[in-house]
């Protein structure tokens, strides 16, 4: 089944009339507190949890009208980091009581973010890491990924070491596959540095 797509924007500029925006710049932590929840009104906010080596693991990447927050969480080890320049919206746990659309909204959120974490478990658990890296890249075509006329434009920016984190493998492994990829022209890097995949890397029916 095919994962959730963002619905209309229509219940977040609601909230956001009523609201104040909360700038966070590129690589920035994100303040996390209990009985709040932050909603990503614009920007990619990445999930991060500590392995017991010390190493960041990838939880997530969140887009507009997704949450997070520590109320949703039973990690220790749990922060929001901006990926790109984010302006998030506070939104406290009585709200979610006291709205019942609001909590049917989140409730949508929630799915999404379900279903993105078990595609995330999912292609961890592939044998080959070459499947769990094509796996990976179609899954931020899905959820960040801009139409173009040879395929798809990957509109968020990860290093290699943290795709290596969210495929439990090595940065030099990462670098070495997305290279074979640009080889056989699967993928392709634009003028602007993000990746973009090609009509070739992307199933007919992954739209």
């Amino acid at each position: 089944m095919p994962l959730l797509r963002p619905s209309h924007h229509s219940w977040l500029e609601d909230l956001y009339r009523e609201r104040t925006l909360i700038p966070y710049k590129a690589g920035e932590q994100i303040r996390l507190k209990t009985r709040e929840l932050l909603v990503v009104y614009r920007g990619i906010v990445q999930l991060l949890t500590l392995d017991p080596s010390g190493d960041e693991a990838l939880l997530g990447l969140l887009g507009p009208m997704m949450p997070l927050g520590l109320p949703l969480t039973l990690l220790e080890a749990y922060q929001g980091v901006a990926l790109t320049n984010c302006d998030l919206l506070r939104v406290s746990w009585d709200d979610l009581q006291q709205s019942p659309q609001l909590a049917q909204e989140m409730n949508l959120q929630m799915a999404r973010r379900l279903q993105q974490t078990e595609a995330l478990l999912a292609l961890v658990g592939k044998r080959h890491i070459n499947d769990r890296l094509r796996g990976f890249l179609l899954l931020l075509c899905h959820d960040f990924g801009a139409p173009t006329a040879d395929g798809v434009r990957l509109e968020i920016r990860l290093t290699h070491q943290q795709i290596a984190n969210a495929l439990g493998t090595t940065r030099v492994t990462v670098t070495r596959m997305l290279g074979e990829l640009r080889e056989q022209g699967l993928v392709t890097v634009d003028q602007g540095r993000f990746l973009c995949l090609t009509k070739a890397l992307i199933p007919v029916n992954s739209n």
